[in-house]
């Protein structure tokens, strides 16, 4: 478990508003098959069982609606849950209780292979079907539907996440542990709550992925961006562990300055070059090189080192221009 003794840092800059897109992408992930319908999951995954009798409709509803309060009421104590898979689909892991039906991403198993190769997942999750599991409710949405539980939460002693999110605050430094890293972003044990650090609070440079960065299991300190004290969900960043190097551009770089960099990125109308972390600048396509070439591509090549000369430097747009062919 991370140690989570905290720090203020005295870099603060304006929270952003949680994304839930970011938090809803859990129910996606995945690369394979449902073992259920496509709608079910995202629809009907917490709605009465099928196969219960139907004879007497408005008891069987009110029973429904009586088990999403006793559940709202376990989850409100912290309590944990040992319920039984009863299937999966490309997330994770389908579980029932009483006559709902609830899921379990699989970036909140212990000792899941999310970054083994597609197969392997599979069959980590198809071994999971039958067995009783250890779980701690970690969303709770009555009115859609939605009950999200972690085996991961479950390690954690009553009260311990609640105690952790009350001493939370926007600006803290936390030390976590890299859970899980997929397209848009990474997420970070606090110690029994789970944060997302977000690709773009990753780096203030480009980054094509979060394994770039970082690896599970990995044990770092991140920045607070935002806590949501309802849903348990907190905010992280990297990047803002370090001062924007655009902020002070202007006092370390200079008009008509020849700097050395690396090609990060060749487009058609030019090429980004890296001249520090964070910090890239744009030659145009008409700055690469004396008379005429096809494409960036026949002057230069992504990873080559290059000079350029400076030629014009905007911190507040977070732009930088750069001349090769000015540099002779």
């Amino acid at each position: 478990m991370p140690n989570n003794q905290q720090r203020r840092s005295e870099f603060k800059p304006p929270s952003p508003e949680l994304d839930e897109g970011y938090w809803s992408a859990l129910l996606n992930e995945g690369e394979f098959a449902r073992s259920v319908p496509p709608e079910e999951l995202e629809t009907n995954t917490l709605e009465p069982h099928d196969d219960a009798p139907r004879e007497n409709e408005p008891f069987y509803r009110k029973q429904f609606s009586d088990d999403w309060l006793v559940i709202q009421k376990i989850a409100e104590s912290d309590e944990t849950l040992s319920l039984k898979v009863v299937g999966y689909n490309r997330g994770g892991l389908l579980v029932e209780w009483r006559s709902l039906r609830g899921f379990v991403p699989a970036s909140q198993l212990l000792n899941f292979p999310t970054e083994a190769q597609a197969s392997l997942k599979k069959r980590a999750l198809i071994d999971h079907v039958g067995r009783v599991l250890n779980l701690r409710v970690i969303e709770l949405q009555p009115e859609k539907n939605r009950l999200i539980l972690s085996e991961r939460a479950a390690q954690a002693e009553p009260g311990e996440r609640d105690e952790l999110l009350n001493r939370l605050s926007p600006g803290d430094v936390i030390c976590g542990c890299v859970t899980n890293l997929t397209d848009f972003g990474a997420f970070i044990d606090l110690g029994g709550i789970e944060g997302l650090i977000h690709i773009s609070e990753l780096s203030w440079g480009r980054v094509s992925h979060p394994s770039d960065i970082l690896q599970r299991g990995q044990e770092i300190d991140v920045y607070v961006l935002e806590i949501d004290q309802q849903e348990q969900r907190v905010a992280l960043s990297l990047k803002r562990l370090h001062p924007d190097p655009w902020e002070t551009v202007h006092e370390r770089y200079q008009l008509g300055e020849i700097i050395q960099g690396e090609v990060t990125n060749v487009v058609d109308f030019g090429a980004f070059v890296c001249l520090e972390e964070g910090l890239e600048g744009l030659v145009h396509v008409s700055e690469l090189a004396e008379g005429q070439f096809l494409h960036p591509r026949n002057v230069v090549r992504e990873g080559e080192i290059v000079r350029a000369r400076i030629i014009h430097i905007d911190g507040e747009a977070r732009r930088l221009g750069l001349s090769l062919r000015l540099v002779n």
